[in-house]
């Protein structure tokens, strides 16, 4: 009995996982929606722009990493959201056989 309440622990432990990388996910996908808000308002856009959309000097590079830079970090939540789903099936799968 102690066996299947520490999987049934773990199993809820890996869900709230799974909760917060996806809230990350959902992060980092308005990330560029809030930069553009914040441009647009006439504000700096979180620092990308320091001196306002006008008089914005960076180079065109700037966007570019930082596009880069999100998509290699939503890939990655992505993936941790995978694995640990996987992981869940597996413990589930193996306490099923285990009681029957």
């Amino acid at each position: 009995m102690s066996g299947y309440r520490l999987v049934v622990v773990a199993l809820i432990l890996i869900r709230l996982a799974v909760l917060l990388l996806s809230a990350v996910a959902v992060a980092i996908a308005a990330i560029p929606i809030l930069v553009l808000v914040d441009l647009l308002g006439g504000s700096t856009g979180y620092g990308l722009c320091p001196s306002g959309l006008e008089a914005c000097d960076n180079p065109y590079s700037t966007a570019a990493e930082l596009a880069v830079l999100l998509t290699v970090a939503l890939a990655a939540s992505v993936f941790g959201i995978r694995m640990l789903m996987r992981l869940a099936r597996r413990l589930q799968n193996d306490s099923y056989q285990a009681t029957l």
